[in-house]
This record gives structure tokens, C-alpha cells and sequence, in this order.
């Protein structure tokens, strides 16, 4: 049943791509439900498990103290409004490391904002915001009404932000992780960026090494919310915190509350294959990107020719950041492509383009800061991203494998293949995956909605909805529109996740929002 409601919604997406799901006004109804569609996703014969209720805490432990004035510094610009007021906590979890189960331990950074009796925990991406910052910024863009029910609890996520972060990998090498030049060459270098890199970190984290991954990030949530003193975790993740929370169901289905995941990767067990479609994602952003700028008469002009124009101009005489970071193509193409997962920048990203035709990178390079900056209080994103997606995924693909996988995704994907296929050579030297990849989904879990977002460059909507397949509670809602993740960008989506999360209001599966 489920699989024919997956082939009728990548026929509806493959459809809503070639109409050009731009933002802007739109006709159509705010609601669109596809026929056929149920609203539980319950196998036959099996009886509903029902939406938890909300709860509230019982003898919480956490000791929480204000976090303000280090949290608006943390944020930086774009700020929050004076009226949100932050305070922070310190969640102990076992590390859990494979061959010395809980022999130590991770301490984590959690941070509240809101009044609501209810906590509502909130997971980023490895490689976006701190989990921190990510619930701090959040709450600034939600309505009162929702903070007077939930509290937002962000947690770093082990490795990121103040959650001891990995920074394992040498200064000088994080550029050349990134540095794949989008129109020619292999991978080589980026691979011996990876050596190096992978050479250091075994000797940095020790037996943390292999303890970075999703699956154990899952553990960490159940220490959380034992801590928190709730009976059921009630929770919001984006991108690949998505996976957090289902590989939590997996672990804990007892424990599940009301889960939201905004953007849920593609599970996958081919690496070279799911990074495809994200690159392919990346593309149809990229054109959803030039839409939007041509109906707002931004100064760029084509994108895809200010790019080309711009990688050309860098190949011939790459300029040096801030940092003393050589910004070649490739380095500009990986800040493009950060960019334009960010719907809410992409005024700023046309601008800093046009600026950087112009010779002033800095505004581009900004946007690439959060993997070449590294700093206590705002480490590199990078060490924790290729710790945790390396410790995740099982592929490893030789020199000669990899040359062949950037040849074709070049081809098929000129500004983005080799952005996106880079990822691949990062995991080359690290050690391969030892424990078997856990189960997608487990029945009797209440229902989890999902979240997807048609052109997605990060998590395409078309992997979003094959992993709420593979989900047997999961009920899908999927935004017609383009950026990474729609919770707190489509308004028709937000007040789903809202009405879902505070009232248990369940939308009809396979719902669709117009962009």
C-alpha cells in the first residue's frame, strides 16, 4: 500500500519540479490531498497505536542556569528579540564507545527558550547550527502561542558546538576538504585531506572516534529526556537530526511522544547513490534560486552564468580570505551550495555572488566561515561531520571508484556533482562501520510525521518520503517548495507541525502544500 502511495508522490513531485515550484503567490489551495492517501500508515490487522498525550515533567534533574548574554553572542546576526530569554544545562550521557561500552562519558550543552510546561526537544543537522543555536533561533521565528505550551530544549549534538567538540582535524586541512573544483580534476587531493584528517582525529578522539554517530546520538536523547523528567520524548528534528530521532524510535519506541521530522535523509545503505540525489537537489535549488531572484530583480542576472563566470575568474587567480584560506572555485561552489540550503539568505547569496564577480569575496567566503573558522566557542563544523556521517554509513570507495563517481555526477550535475560527491573521499581513511546499520523503522511507534520539501539540497523530498516509507507509523507532508527543511519556512507546513505537535491533530498522509 505504502509503496504505491511512494510511486503516485514522486510522480506528483517529478511533476510539481518541472512546473517550477518558485516561491511566491500561489492559486492553489492551501491544503491538497492526494487521493488514495489514509491517514495512518498502520499495516492491516494491526491496531493503531494512538498519538501519546502531552506530559508534562516529574521530577526533573537538570539544573538549569541564564545563558543569555553567552547565547546572543553564540547567535551573532541576524540577533533574536530582547523579549526571548535563554538558560542552559549540562546533560551527562555514557559514551558508549564500540569495545568499551559506558566506560566514560560525554557532557552535552542544552539550552531552553520559552515558558511552555511541555519540552519540546529540538535536533539540528551534524553540519548546521549547534543544536543550541538552532532551538535559540527557531523560537524567535514561532508564534507566542506556541512558546506559552512548549519550551524548546536544543541540545549540541556529541562533537558539535559546546558538546565536546571534535576539532580534530589540522587548520590547514579543512579547506582542502572542500576544495573540489566543480568543472575538472579527480578527487586526489581532497583525499589526501581526508588521510591527514583521519590521521589526526584517530589521534585526538581516541576511543570517541567511532562513538560519533546517530545511534548513540539517539541514546543521548533518552538521557535527556530522563533528565528532563518526561514519561515520552516529544521532539523536532531537521535534516539529519531527523535520523536522530528515527533511529530513537528504533531504540526506544516505548518512549516516543510526538515526533516532528523536518527532512529525514534518505536511508539508503549506498552512499554514492543517495548523494547522487542530493546533488541532483542541489541542481533544481540552484534553478529555484535563479526564479526567485528574477522575480525580486536582484542585480545577479543568470546564476548558473555568474557562477561559471565566477569559477573561472577564481581558477585564474585565486584570492585569499581573512583566514589565509586560498578561496578557489571549489571552496566558492561549497559556499554557494551552503548558501542556498539556507531559503531565508538567499537575498544575501545573490548579493554576495554579484559582490564576488566584483572581487570582494568576503560576503561569499562568510558563508563557508562555519567549516574554515575554528574557535572554542564556535568550533569548525566539519571534524563533527565527517566523525559522525563516516561512523554512519558503511561505503568506501577506492581512488579509482571515487574518479568515476565524480566523472558522473560532473557530468549529470555541472555546478554541484563534485561539491557533493567530495563527501565521499572524506570517509575513505576512516574506519568502516563495524555494527550493522540499524532497522529504518519498528512497528507499534505512535505516529511520527514527516516533513519533506520537493527540492531540497540537502535532503531531496523524493529520499524524505522513501525513508517515511520504510517507517510503518510515519504520516508525510511535503512542501512544494525549495530549501532545506519547511518547518518555519512554509506557513501551511509550520501550522501542521504546530497543530500536530500541540493539539494531535494528524494531517491526512501524503498532504501536500503548496510552495
Amino acid at each position: 500500500m505504502r509503496r504505491r502511495r511512494t510511486r503516485l508522490l514522486v510522480a506528483l513531485l517529478a511533476l510539481a519540479s518541472a512546473a517550477g515550484c518558485a516561491a511566491g503567490p500561489s492559486v492553489r489551495p492551501a491544503l491538497v490531498e492526494n487521493d488514495g492517501k489514509a491517514a495512518s500508515a498502520t499495516p492491516t490487522g494491526t491496531p493503531p497505536v494512538p498519538l501519546p498525550p502531552l506530559g508534562e515533567p516529574d521530577s526533573p534533574s537538570l539544573r538549569w542556569a541564564d545563558c543569555d548574554d553567552d547565547t546572543r553572542q553564540r547567535i551573532g546576526t541576524p540577533g533574536v528579540p530582547d523579549s526571548l530569554h535563554f538558560t542552559c544545562a549540562r546533560v551527562t550521557a555514557p559514551l558508549d564507545a564500540p569495545g568499551e561500552p559506558r566506560r566514560s562519558v560525554v557532557r552535552l550543552l542544552a539550552l531552553k527558550a520559552g515558558t511552555g510546561p511541555v519540552p519540546l526537544v529540538v535536533v539540528n543537522d551534524v553540519d548546521g547550527d549547534p543544536g543550541t543555536v538552532y532551538a535559540a533561533r527557531l523560537a524567535a521565528t514561532l508564534p507566542p502561542a506556541f512558546l506559552e505550551k512548549f519550551s524548546l530544549v536544543g541540545i549540541d549534538r556529541r562533537g558539535t558546538g559546546l558538546s565536546g567538540a571534535a576539532q580534530c582535524v589540522p587548520p590547514e586541512t579543512r579547506a582542502a576538504l572542500i576544495e573540489a573544483d566543480p568543472a575538472q580534476g579527480d578527487l586526489q587531493d581532497v583525499l589526501d585531506a581526508a588521510r591527514k584528517a583521519g590521521q589526526q582525529c584517530a589521534i585526538e578522539l581516541d576511543d570517541s572516534q567511532t562513538a560519533l554517530d546517530s545511534w548513540r546520538a539517539a541514546g543521548d536523547l533518552e538521557e535527556l529526556r530522563k533528565q528532563l523528567g518526561m514519561a515520552r520524548l516529544t521532539a523536532l528534528g531537521r535534516g539529519d537530526g531527523s535520523k536522530v530521532l528515527a533511529e530513537y524510535a528504533v531504540r526506544f519506541p516505548g518512549q516516543v511522544g510526538r515526533m516532528v521530522l523536518d527532512g529525514v535523509p534518505d536511508p539508503g545503505a549506498d552512499t554514492a547513490a543517495v548523494l547522487d540525489a542530493v546533488a541532483a537537489g542541489a541542481q533544481s535549488t540552484l534553478d529555484a534560486f535563479g526564479t526567485d531572484c528574477a522575480a525580486r530583480g536582484c542585480r545577479l542576472g543568470d546564476p548558473k552564468a555568474a557562477l561559471a563566470a565566477l569559477t573561472d575568474q577564481l581558477r585564474r587567480t585565486p584570492p585569499t580570505t581573512g583566514d589565509g584560506v586560498a578561496f578557489g572555485p571549489g571552496v566558492a561552489m561549497f559556499a554557494v551550495y551552503s548558501g542556498l540550503a539556507q531559503r531565508s539568505r538567499w537575498p544575501e547569496l545573490a548579493d554576495a555572488i554579484a559582490a564576488a564577480r566584483a572581487g570582494d569575496i568576503g560576503p561569499l567566503a562568510a558563508f563557508a566561515a562555519p567549516v574554515l573558522h575554528d574557535s572554542r566557542a564556535q568550533p569548525s563544523r566539519i571534524d563533527a561531520t565527517i566523525a559522525t556521517r563516516c561512523n554512519d554509513s558503511q561505503t568506501r570507495l577506492s581512488a579509482d571508484q571515487l574518479d568515476q563517481v565524480v566523472a558522473g555526477m560532473r557530468a549529470k550535475y555541472p555546478q554541484f556533482g563534485a561539491v557533493v560527491a567530495q563527501q565521499l573521499a572524506w570517509c575513505g581513511p576512516w574506519p568502516v562501520r563495524t555494527e550493522p546499520l540499524p532497522a529504518p523503522g519498528v512497528p507499534g511507534v505512535p505516529p511520527i510525521l514527516v516533513t519533506a520539501t520537493a527540492t531540497d539540497p540537502v535532503t531531496p523530498g523524493v529520499g524524505s518520503t522513501r525513508a517515511a516509507d520504510q517507517m510503518p507509523s510515519a504520516v508525510t507532508i511535503t512542501w512544494q517548495g525549495a530549501g532545506h527543511g519547511a518547518v518555519g519556512t512554509s506557513p501551511c507546513v509550520t501550522d501542521a507541525a504546530r497543530a500536530f505537535l500541540a493539539d494531535g491533530k494528524i494531517p491526512a498522509d501524503g498532504t501536500l502544500c503548496p510552495a
